[in-house]
């Protein structure tokens, strides 16, 4: 499908702030967005246009029944002043996993990548260059049918925003997080929905964000419904290293969401790049490995903070756990300056990973 171009003039469009290290995670927006349409069984009018309010009914089933789902994925300018994507063809397809589980119609991957490509071609300038800066991009679909019923809707809205930002915690990498282990919470259960990148999903997470928070923790381990394993944080895969250097990732199941950031280090550890596996991470002897030192770091893997080390575990009666000397460890640290020297150009990326953004 043809792409319909309607562009701000060029004596009306905003710019970055000059100060680029300022930069906050996912506030700033740029100038358009890219929507689709979808009704009668199929996607059509695909365009750019100014970002602004989306039509929608109140009585849009997204309002209330939840069908809304959404990716992250990041942009980056090189050292050759051109913009790269960092593995947008593996989010085109979670989306679509997502989308599946909602009972929400797929968007063709070429379609999803087309639109993303065109879209920050003509947002180029808003992509920031700072350290730990990105152009963050932001697919994401609702039900937009106006009917009341319980019942997968027939018309949806797919659109693409794109936000310039800074580090996702303001610390930057160099700070280690806090992570309260609750059995009181859970995210998802087995046979639910918690392998989909969707609203419902994260806004189960807030309850127990708030109750982290109030226990002096940044985020919350989430345990499966059986309390005994571990199996991801509030917004990214749990990962451990034990005393060989290895990063242990746990196993996916259908309650874990399958982050582009492990699947990623897991291809790395493929081609001897690290040594990564998954396996069912068993909480109490998770908890004896990180007391006696067997496991030597901590953290969590995902597209806003890409590596996020873990200092201490809270537990729900006050003990702390501290992993290691409680900082950022030597492998998350070389692991994330690797991976990010892919994204940024600092060093090649494996083959298929960057897509050039063309200059249409």
């Amino acid at each position: 499908m043809q792409i319909e171009y309607s562009l701000v003039p060029d004596s009306q469009r905003k710019s970055l702030p000059q100060d680029q290290s300022a930069l906050s995670f996912g506030r700033l927006r740029t100038d358009h967005m890219f929507i689709l349409d979808y009704a009668d069984g199929a996607w059509r009018n695909p365009r750019i246009v100014p970002y602004g309010p989306l039509p929608m009914m109140p009585g849009a089933m997204c309002l209330h029944y939840g069908q809304t789902l959404f990716e992250g994925i990041k942009a980056f300018r090189h050292a050759d002043g051109e913009l790269y994507i960092f593995r947008p063809d593996q989010n085109a397809r979670r989306l679509n996993h997502s989308a599946s589980v909602l009972c929400m119609p797929n968007v063709p991957e070429e379609l999803q990548l087309d639109g993303l490509l065109r879209l920050v071609d003509v947002e180029r300038a808003w992509c920031p260059s700072a350290p730990q800066s990105s152009l963050y991009i932001r697919p994401f679909m609702f039900a937009t049918e106006d009917a009341l019923g319980v019942r997968p809707a027939k018309t949806y809205i797919y659109c693409i925003m794109l936000s310039p930002s800074g580090a996702y915690y303001s610390g930057g990498f160099s700070k280690a997080i806090r992570l309260l282990v609750t059995r009181k919470y859970h995210r998802a259960v087995t046979g639910g929905t918690g392998t989909a990148k969707m609203g419902g999903n994260y806004a189960a997470s807030l309850q127990a964000s708030e109750y982290a928070h109030k226990l002096n923790a940044d985020q919350v381990l989430f345990l499966s419904a059986d309390n005994n394993y571990v199996e991801e944080v509030g917004s990214m895969n749990h990962y451990h290293v034990r005393k060989d250097g290895t990063f242990i990732i746990p196993s996916f199941n259908d309650s874990i969401l399958r982050s582009i950031t492990s699947l990623s280090v897991l291809e790395m550890a493929e081609k001897g790049l690290l040594k990564a596996r998954q396996e069912e991470v068993e909480l109490e002897r998770f908890l004896d490995d990180v007391k006696s030192g067997e496991i030597i770091e901590a953290g969590g893997f995902g597209t806003a903070a890409v590596v996020s080390p873990v200092g201490q575990y809270v537990l729900e009666d006050g003990t702390e756990i501290t992993v290691g000397d409680g900082k950022v460890g030597a492998y998350s640290r070389a692991l994330y300056e690797e991976y990010t020297a892919f994204q940024t150009g600092g060093k090649p990326a494996p083959q298929g990973w960057l897509f050039k953004v063309p200059r249409y």
